[in-house]
């Protein structure tokens, strides 16, 4: 290892416990970008904990119990309450914890007007796919879901049969590999600007290249400590940029910390 400075990289960053469980091949990726900049392994691997946590650690707390949690959504399922248990632990990530307070309007207005959905692929989903209750699929719904966290992604594999979904939780980095399933209807909640943190070309070429009729896309409307700083009309901007050169039709919709736009890709 001491020949290699990737490897002793990617075995540092694994060494801290939030980022155990990331992507190798996301790690791997960002990382030799940084041996490539960095004046010394440090460096390097102190600028991809930085970029790792922006694209994703810096919307999950700490600690996330997911033996906890599965549990508990199986006695909830059994009971009959598997929305308040999915609501309890949507809290635990700051991405979807700012749509608690809206969360039946988001799904009305995003499904409004589309016909029924059979299939969804939720790309870099965090815990999304436990809003899946909410959503008013098809009975036989398919519901694929992907993120860099080979932890959670066991956890929501798990939980998918407990909301009646057949489907796949993988673990997968986005701005490489785009999943190739045919579905209904993607999601691609706030997931744009963090993923841009590593690679400024991946917005575009994953609403080009997502094999979904309907694409939900969404931006922040404020920080994470609750600024606003202008950013509903600088990503609605960003957003123009882009889907410049495509005739798709877009509705759109704002929330007080979201800024939604429902694609239709024909």
């Amino acid at each position: 290892m001491a020949n290699d400075p990737l490897a002793a990289l990617v075995a540092a960053v694994q060494a801290s416990p939030k980022y155990r469980s990331v992507s190798v091949d996301l790690i791997q990726r960002i990382g030799a970008d940084e041996l490539a900049k960095r004046r010394s392994l440090k460096e390097a691997i102190k600028a991809t904990k930085d970029t790792l946590h922006q694209i994703g650690g810096a919307f999950l707390d700490q600690k996330m119990p997911y033996d906890a949690w599965l549990a508990k959504l199986r006695d909830a399922a059994e009971r009959g309450d598997l929305r308040a248990a999915c609501w309890e632990i949507i809290a635990h990530h700051a991405s979807t914890r700012e749509r608690l307070p809206f969360l039946a309007d988001f799904y009305a207005a995003v499904f409004a007007d589309l016909p029924p959905v059979a299939s969804v692929l939720d790309l870099a989903c965090g815990l999304h796919p436990l809003a899946a209750p909410w959503m008013p699929l098809t009975p036989d719904a398919i519901y694929h879901a992907c993120d860099i966290y080979g932890d959670m992604m066991t956890f929501l594999g798990a939980f998918l049969p407990l909301a009646g979904l057949r489907g796949t939780a993988t673990t997968c980095d986005v701005t490489q590999t785009i999943p190739a399933q045919q579905v209904d209807l993607a999601f691609l909640l706030k997931a744009i600007p963090s993923l841009e943190q590593s690679d400024k070309t991946v917005g575009r070429r994953l609403l080009e290249s997502v094999q979904a009729r309907h694409v939900v896309v969404s931006f922040p409307g404020q920080s994470l400590g609750g600024r606003h700083k202008g950013m509903p009309a600088h990503y609605e901007a960003h957003f123009q940029e882009l889907i410049a050169g495509h005739e798709w039709h877009i509705r759109r919709h704002a929330f007080p910390t979201e800024l939604v736009f429902v694609l239709d890709k024909g």
